[in-house]
């Protein structure tokens, strides 16, 4: 027997919960779908916040490429923030644009303007990094941070350009962002044109200079490489009578030393580029593999008018566009993975520590000074030594210091040392 308040309550709960059907039927529906995109833009917003304090705090990450990926990050984070919700609500309500009629164009352009402005910043990267590796003393002139900030700007202003017809043909006549009760692009010839100027030839700009880049850092790699044995080789050769053997030894091992060192910082810095363009390859072509079935079907709209199947056609659009979306909640999960710098710092603004822990300076004291004593025959090297050294300092620091850029000077360089050590 069932109580009568509990009858009661229960006749309420199935009186609310039939009155929250009525007004929300799409939340039985499509919860799960719900829940994903949810996820997405959790994941994308948080994400991308990381990232913009990492360059902002890091010192390390202070430089042209890492000012272009914050910029970028800040677009996903924007996308996370203006568009993603609405696209998740316009899914509860099948399609169907649940806000003012006049928001529709406004949401289409932050849509297409943010989609637009990854894209070039994308593009933007890979084209400054071949003129960097092409150009390297040009391009030092124009990388600072005010240089930076000024392409990055540029990057901004070309996306704005590229989407600002959307709202200025969308408020003048809505009927080109608004059918049949869903917010969307209607116009074909929009539609194609935008495809090509917002996607596809910045993506053709950006896979080519890409792999341009690889392999002009191969080639530089191989170049450096054969260039310093060479030099190496040349300092080995004899330049010193015989007579002079200690100083030659001396100045051959100066010489290998300081090749060597030119080598590994030479041979450094090229593996560091190779690093990044690694990760920036990664993240090129999770984008392209993520937003290249939104446009290709984009594009197929326009082609194919009645052959294909409005209702598939859509249907996909409306899944391509969040795998499109994705790609901005992927890119710093792709910089954790692959940068230690970005990965620890992630690891400490979650842990709310916004400065790196300085190591403690260590001191080493020493308490006694052990007594050494020397005896006349060992006093008498000794300044022969001294001697020796300060003739050699003199003698071939000039000639050390220029084997490091041009063999003819190191040749002219070293005539004028056995000059002397002949005289000596």
């Amino acid at each position: 027997m069932v109580h009568p308040k509990e009858k009661n309550n229960k006749g309420k709960y199935k009186w609310s919960r039939n009155l929250t059907t009525s007004l929300f039927p799409i939340l039985y529906e499509k919860n799960w779908s719900a829940l994903l995109t949810i996820i997405v833009i959790i994941t994308t917003i948080f994400g991308n916040i990381l990232v913009i304090l990492a360059v902002s705090l890091e010192k390390k990450l202070h430089n042209a490429t890492n000012y272009f990926l914050m910029s970028l990050a800040i677009t996903d984070m924007l996308l996370g923030f203006l568009v993603m919700p609405i696209s998740m609500l316009t899914i509860l309500y099948e399609y169907r644009w649940p806000l003012p009629r006049n928001l529709c164009a406004l949401w289409i352009y932050l849509d297409v303007l943010f989609s637009t402005a990854s894209i070039m910043h994308l593009c933007a990267i890979s084209l400054d990094r071949y003129i960097a590796i092409q150009n390297p003393i040009h391009h030092s002139r124009f990388n600072s941070r005010t240089k930076a900030l000024g392409k990055i700007a540029l990057v901004w202003m070309v996306s704005i350009g590229i989407s600002m017809p959307i709202p200025i043909f969308g408020f003048h006549d809505d009927s080109k962002v608004f059918k049949n009760g869903s917010c969307a692009l209607v116009d074909e010839k929009f539609v194609l044109i935008g495809s090509f100027v917002a996607f596809f030839i910045p993506l053709t700009i950006m896979v080519i200079t890409y792999f341009l880049t690889i392999k002009s850092l191969q080639k530089e790699a191989t170049l450096c490489m054969n260039d310093l044995d060479s030099k190496a080789k040349f300092g080995s050769f004899r330049f010193f009578p015989q007579s002079s053997l200690s100083l030659k030894k001396h100045f051959i091992h100066s010489l290998n030393k300081e090749s060597g060192t030119f080598r590994r910082r030479k041979m450094q810095s090229i593996s560091n580029e190779q690093k990044a363009s690694k990760v920036l390859g990664i993240v090129f072509f999770l984008f392209v593999v993520m937003w290249c079935p939104f446009f290709i079907t984009n594009v197929m709209v326009a082609f194919c008018k009645e052959v294909c199947d409005k209702d598939v056609i859509e249907d996909l659009l409306n899944i391509f566009v969040w795998i499109g979306y994705l790609s901005s909640a992927v890119n710093p999960l792709i910089y954790t993975l692959f940068s230690k710098t970005y990965r620890s710092a992630f690891v400490r603004y979650i842990q709310c520590h916004y400065q790196e822990k300085k190591k403690p300076l260590q001191l080493f004291l020493m308490d006694t000074i052990p007594t050494v004593v020397y005896n006349s025959h060992q006093l008498t090297q000794m300044k022969s030594f001294r001697k020796e050294s300060k003739l050699m300092a003199k003698d071939y620091s000039t000639g050390t210091s220029e084997i490091r850029d041009l063999e003819e000077t190191l040749k002219s360089k070293v005539s004028n040392m056995n000059e002397k050590v002949s005289y000596l």
